[in-house]
């Protein structure tokens, strides 16, 4: 099966998850190292990015490679927002709100358990 990839799709999405962070297109570009002029090219469809700028936007806004390419994302949009954020916190914050989120997880499940 060929799937064909679509330069505007594919830049409206990245464009999507930098507002969605909210994130200037040059803070966002500066964060995944490429220029502001590029991540606009990319954002209109004018350009492709490269497997290395994908690999960046992935890491950098936590959003899956399918998501991007192909606009199919196997996450719920709690999950996309936690994982967001939590790509933008500090590694001792991370795991401070991933505790946190652990122990009311537990804590729901026990409670669930009761019932």
């Amino acid at each position: 099966m060929e799937q064909n990839l679509d330069n505007v799709k594919i830049g409206e999405r990245i464009r999507t998850l930098r507002e969605d962070i909210p994130m200037s297109r040059e803070k966002f570009s500066e964060m995944i190292d490429i220029s502001e002029v590029f991540l606009g090219q990319i954002e209109r469809g004018e350009c492709s990015l490269s497997l290395k700028t994908l690999f960046s936007i992935v890491s950098f806004t936590g959003a899956s490679a399918d998501f991007i390419l192909f606009g199919e994302n196997s996450q719920n949009s709690y999950t996309k927002k936690i994982n967001r954020m939590l790509n933008h916190c500090e590694e001792d914050t991370a795991l401070f709100i991933y505790n946190i989120i652990h122990d009311i997880y537990s804590y729901s499940k026990k409670v669930n358990n009761k019932n």
